[in-house]
């Protein structure tokens, strides 16, 4: 399968979390998923059976955190930039937004990050438990509309999924700016008999997690964000 083929292939699935999208690119955007897909890319496979080993994938044993929609890649870039010693892997479907971190990943000579294309919660099935260290989950689609409530990744069986995955002690971290939102993850969580919360209610604004144009813009339209913390127990 060549890297255009990838990127056009997606596991069926009944109820999806996202919008599948590719987008326009630039002509750097292009010439970056040509040539760094094949060193830095994986295609979440169709069976998640098959398994992710991800001292294989990083070439080391090392703390792995999972960023579940990294968007355009600012923040993975930045974060793994700013902490070397943990692998990060991050998983999207906007095809402009894998070539971008891939782009960014070569212009600051990272190696503790790879990208994911595919459903996010296939790649985590396809994981070994226990595996991860932390699990980011920044500013995913709120679906707003009650009849798409059902979408969210932030719901009791997607939220078992990741925390079986979390190390005892590993971290779950969300952040949304949508208040409705906001209030039914927390619900969620706290309802999780596995994860505990480090803060009561929501947590201030951690200094390690960049400010994007996205919050950026959120806040100036008078969105507040919103930071949820917990720990597997």
């Amino acid at each position: 399968m060549t890297s255009t083929d990838a990127h056009t292939a997606t596991a069926p699935r009944s109820i999806r979390t996202f919008h599948p999208r590719r987008g326009r690119m630039s002509g750097r955007q292009t010439t970056a998923l040509e040539r760094l897909w094949p060193l830095y890319g994986l295609l979440v496979p169709d069976a998640p059976a098959t398994g992710v080993d991800p001292a294989a994938l990083f070439g080391r044993r090392a703390p792995l955190v999972l960023e579940i929609g990294s968007g355009m890649g600012d923040t993975t870039a930045a974060m793994a930039a700013n902490d070397p010693d943990r692998d990060y892997l991050a998983v999207e479907v906007h095809t402009p937004g894998i070539a971008n971190l891939l782009d960014l990943i070569e212009q600051r000579g990272l190696r503790n990050v790879r990208v994911a294309e595919g459903d996010a919660l296939d790649l985590v099935r396809g994981l070994p438990e226990g595996s991860l260290d932390a699990v980011h989950v920044f500013f995913p689609d709120p679906w707003p509309k009650s009849r798409h409530h059902k979408r969210r990744i932030i719901q009791p069986t997607h939220v078992a999924l990741l925390r079986s995955r979390l190390r005892p002690g590993g971290t779950l971290h969300c952040a949304t700016d949508w208040a409705e939102y906001a209030e039914a993850m927390r619900d969620t969580l706290d309802g999780d008999p596995g994860l505990v919360n480090a803060y009561d209610g929501f947590a201030p604004r951690p200094a390690h997690r960049p400010v994007t144009k996205f919050e950026r813009r959120a806040l100036v339209a008078g969105r507040p964000i919103a930071d949820l913390v917990y720990h597997r127990r």
